[in-house]
């Protein structure tokens, strides 16, 4: 998608400052943090949200779950807790609509937080 920010930071035509990436997958450090350490996690294949999963791309973001983990892992947070969020259409907050997973720990956190 042309006109994607987060394809474009795929295809390096963005700068981030990342956090780990594998074949399928980046985690790069949001620009507007909200907690201690505020991570997005991407599929390198460009799907919308989770509502646009079907048989045809969902095979994109296999092992999204196991990245997540690991990107836990590098950042130091793995033992001590995270949150992982994924703003799915526009009531739920998603401004980017390339499915995306926020990464949040480092820090107490409430429940439930707005």
């Amino acid at each position: 998608m042309s006109d994607c920010i987060f394809c474009k930071i795929v295809d390096g035509f963005i700068p981030s400052n990342k956090v780990l990436e594998n074949d399928k997958f980046v985690a790069f450090h949001d620009l507007n943090p909200v907690k201690k350490v505020h991570v997005l996690i991407i599929p390198k294949n460009h799907v919308d949200n989770i509502a646009t999963l079907n048989a045809d791309n969902e095979s994109y973001v296999a092992g999204m779950l196991s990245f997540v983990k690991d990107v836990a892992k590098e950042l130091g947070i793995g033992e001590d807790g995270y949150r992982l969020i994924f703003n799915t259409g526009e009531k739920a907050g998603q401004t980017v609509f390339h499915m995306h997973a926020h990464l949040l720990g480092g820090e107490e956190m409430g429940w439930p937080e707005a």
